[in-house]
């Protein structure tokens, strides 16, 4: 009786929690994809421009103008009334020179006096002062001190030439006394205050020694007080056509041997011109004489100009080098292709023998590229080995008789890499210019791989 009163609890089995298997499966599909995500390699991508590059050579190139150097006839003090670079008449009073210095000294000291600056003279300065603000440089910063010195010496002549007005009595009576001396320019051309022992070189007596600018010297003229009988006082520039010799290479100058005019842009201040040029060859190097109408004065204080040469400028699509690799294709002749069925698309009949029967089937593989009467195909649909039949012909044509390398970049726009083969026109160390409306090519605004070394065809990409 006491054992029926004992009573035993079962415990309730278990069944399955459909729920919470569900859930972990989210969870382990979630932590893969996660896991996929962060351990796969993001491609940069970039977008296709279109661009220039200029290719582009800079040299230091010798400047050869018509220099006449004018010397001091008597000793004595000197004044000067023509600001440098400036273009004198026939009879324009350029300096005197005074043998006692009691007029030289009235001129001096009125020259050092800004008071008596004209309206026009100081409006004159404001603009010279303007222009060197839009145009400095601060990676040449010699350039202020050239500046200075250029706009003091206008100052001083533009203050003599006005104190020169208000002496005249003396100086006629200076005149008769044989003590005091106007200088006027025997001919037309531009004042210059400098010598540097390069006047008398013409593009006739040109030697390659005189490309070496090692130890240059300019020597300034319009900072003296005193000169002697025979000291250059100033030099003069009789025509606005000059010269500019620079030394190239062999290759170089044949490179520009079926040319007659090349562009040229001035590094110091962005100038550009196209020019007429001549080659010349002196004891076994290669010179080219640039010969200009215009720009004189704009580098009258230069003898050692650097100039770039600008050879070639292609236009095109502008790309990254590092976008740029290389990929094998079968080179298949195009007579091969054939259009049939429902498709317009090129296909090849692929010859196959099965248990000594031959069958033929028809595969559209993807053309990369066109030329010479072959298309670039890769081994997505064919490998090599396979026999290609032509159609109502008994010709047959072995997949892998020829092989090429396309260059080419790797276009992401669907969100998976597909080749496509570029024509480069122009390559400088960082981008290349590529050939617009390339069939099979890339296009404007297009999406590529910024390193194409990282993907292989139909590779998905994650951006």
């Amino acid at each position: 009786m006491s054992d029926s009163k004992k009573i035993v609890r079962m415990r309730p089995a278990r069944g399955l929690n459909v729920g919470v298997f569900i859930f972990a499966i989210i969870i382990l599909y979630v932590a893969f994809k996660l896991y996929g995500y962060m351990t796969k390699e993001v491609i940069a991508e970039y977008e296709v421009g279109q661009g220039t590059i200029a290719t582009n050579h800079v040299y230091r190139a010798l400047a050869v103008r018509d220099e006449t150097v004018v010397f001091a006839g008597q000793s004595g003090y000197v004044n000067y009334y023509m600001k440098n670079a400036s273009k004198a008449s026939v009879n324009d009073v350029v300096y005197s020179i005074d043998t006692t210095g009691e007029i030289s000294k009235k001129i001096a000291a009125a020259a050092s006096d800004g008071s008596t600056l004209s309206a026009d003279a100081t409006n004159a300065i404001a603009r010279s002062l303007d222009q060197f603000c839009l145009t400095y440089d601060s990676n040449h910063f010699a350039s202020v001190d050239e500046f200075c010195t250029s706009l003091n010496s206008e100052l001083s002549q533009t203050l003599s030439v006005s104190a020169l007005n208000n002496l005249q009595s003396m100086m006629a009576s200076a005149e008769e006394k044989n003590t005091f001396y106007r200088k006027k320019s025997d001919d037309t051309g531009i004042v210059v205050y400098y010598t540097d022992g390069y006047e008398n070189v013409t593009v006739e007596n040109f030697k390659p020694e005189y490309m070496n600018a090692t130890g240059y010297a300019k020597k300034t003229l319009d900072t003296r007080d005193q000169v002697s009988v025979g000291d250059a006082v100033y030099k003069r520039i009789g025509s606005e056509e000059w010269n500019l010799i620079i030394a190239v290479s062999e290759n170089m100058a044949k490179q520009l041997s079926e040319v007659r005019n090349v562009r040229i842009r001035f590094c110091k201040d962005d100038y550009t011109l196209t020019v007429p040029f001549s080659v010349l060859k002196i004891q076994g190097d290669f010179f080219l004489n640039l010969t200009l109408q215009t720009a004189m004065i704009r580098y009258v204080n230069d003898r050692f100009v650097d100039v770039e040469l600008v050879i070639s400028e292609e236009q095109g699509l502008k790309i990254p080098n590092s976008a740029i690799t290389f990929k094998e294709f079968y080179a298949v002749p195009k007579v091969y292709f054939s259009v049939g069925g429902d498709s317009e698309t090129p296909g090849l009949l692929i010859q196959n023998m099965v248990g000594g029967e031959r069958t033929v089937n028809l595969v559209t593989p993807t053309i990369y590229y066109e030329e010479n009467d072959f298309c670039y195909i890769d081994g997505e649909s064919v490998e090599a080995g396979d026999i290609v039949i032509m159609t109502d012909s008994a010709l047959t044509y072995t997949i892998g008789q020829d092989v090429a390398s396309l260059t080419g970049v790797y276009n992401i726009n669907k969100g998976y890499a597909v080749f496509k083969q570029i024509q480069i026109l122009s390559q400088n160390e960082n981008y290349s210019i590529v050939k617009m409306g390339q069939p099979y090519g890339i296009a404007l605004y297009d999406h590529i791989a910024l390193d194409g070394s990282k993907l292989h065809e139909d590779q998905l990409v994650v951006k």
